[in-house]
């Protein structure tokens, strides 16, 4: 968070905004990725990626969409106030969510039955016209929670946390 690094990195780049980014660790991993779209800045969510995306290759063998965005931004402020009062659009996300069946007992799905909409700071970056894609070492920058055991679990992130020195 303000990394000095990351910050006078981008501000040096002349662009109008940056973002951290790390190497997708598999096709499948569920984070958006940087790109270009039209020739601008892009975040395409992990979700919304079809198949072809996910798994198309360089000529070396790295993935094409390959740099996972880890929700670490910077904006010019003039070009924050720019886009104030836009309206960004909503993404749709297929999820599990808790329900009560007729007798009001608690459903606890197991397949997604619900959709999640949402507005987010992705879409702020499309209406940059340039961004710096910043990467960072995951093992120093990157442990998501986002399973409840496993991988990106809160085991494997206090893992990451005793790796780097952090008491837990």
């Amino acid at each position: 968070m303000a990394d000095p690094v990351f910050v006078g990195a981008a501000v040096e780049s002349g662009m109008q905004s940056g973002v951290n980014v790390v190497s997708k660790a598999a096709p499948e991993e569920r984070v958006g990725v940087m790109c270009l779209e039209d020739g601008k800045p892009s975040i395409v969510e992990y979700y919304e990626m079809t198949d072809e995306m996910l798994t198309s290759r360089e000529n070396d063998g790295t993935l094409l969409y390959n740099w996972g965005v880890i929700l670490n931004y910077v904006f010019r402020i003039d070009k924050l106030n720019d886009i104030l009062g836009m309206h960004l659009p909503l993404h749709r996300a297929f999820k599990k969510v808790k329900c009560l069946d007729a007798e009001g007992n608690v459903i606890t799905p197991e397949e997604p039955n619900a959709y999640k909409f949402e507005t987010l700071v992705l879409d702020m970056v499309k209406l940059q016209d340039s961004c710096l894609a910043f990467e960072v070492d995951r093992k120093r920058e990157f442990a998501p929670v986002k399973n409840k055991e496993g991988v990106d679990s809160v085991e494997t992130a206090r893992e990451l946390l005793v790796f780097n020195g952090v008491e837990v």
